[in-house]
């Protein structure tokens, strides 16, 4: 998908081997490290990481914090708290646009024109793939809409099949 100067698409692989000015750590809300992508990452940037998010005094959900990126190729990650799946009526869809939200705009502090973006919540927050690609891309062509030259490339980063299949469709529909 492209908007002006910018492409949005979905991409396979490892968020913490590729190529982006910035990243974005779907992190729990005391930024410490955790399980899926927040772990990973906090293995691939090094112990530093661990120190600086001490710093920064945790996060709530749906906001956003950016720390270095220390081992990492990209030089920034964007450290967002996403929604715990509940049913979808306690403002899950809303606290999850947010996210992307507000990460974007941290990728615009930070002057970052490629962003690397993972599945939001869809891990052990539980929230239900097709939805969280939906609200992902129409959140992030919104954001793009009004930003047209903030960026040139922000990826969806897939970590298997059926989340590069859910983003693929989103990207198709939006």
């Amino acid at each position: 998908m492209q908007f002006g100067t910018t492409t949005i698409e979905s991409v396979a692989g490892n968020i913490v081997t590729m190529e982006f000015d910035a990243i974005v750590n779907a992190a729990n809300s005391s930024l410490l490290g955790g399980g899926g992508v927040d772990g990973a990452i906090h293995r691939a940037a090094g112990p530093d990481l661990v120190h600086e998010c001490r710093l920064l005094g945790g996060c709530k959900t749906g906001q956003a914090k950016v720390t270095r990126g220390y081992r990492l190729p990209a030089k920034w990650i964007i450290h967002t708290v996403g929604p715990v799946w509940r049913g979808g009526t306690n403002g899950e869809p809303e606290q999850l646009a947010d996210c992307y939200r507000n990460s974007l705009a941290c990728a615009v502090e930070k002057r970052a024109r490629s962003v690397g973006i993972p599945a939001i919540s869809t891990g052990i927050y539980g929230y239900p793939l097709d939805a969280a690609a939906n609200t992902a891309v129409e959140t992030i062509s919104a954001y793009v809409k009004d930003n047209p030259d903030a960026f040139d490339r922000i990826a969806l980063v897939c970590f298997d099949d059926n989340a590069t299949r859910a983003f693929d469709a989103a990207l198709e529909v939006n």
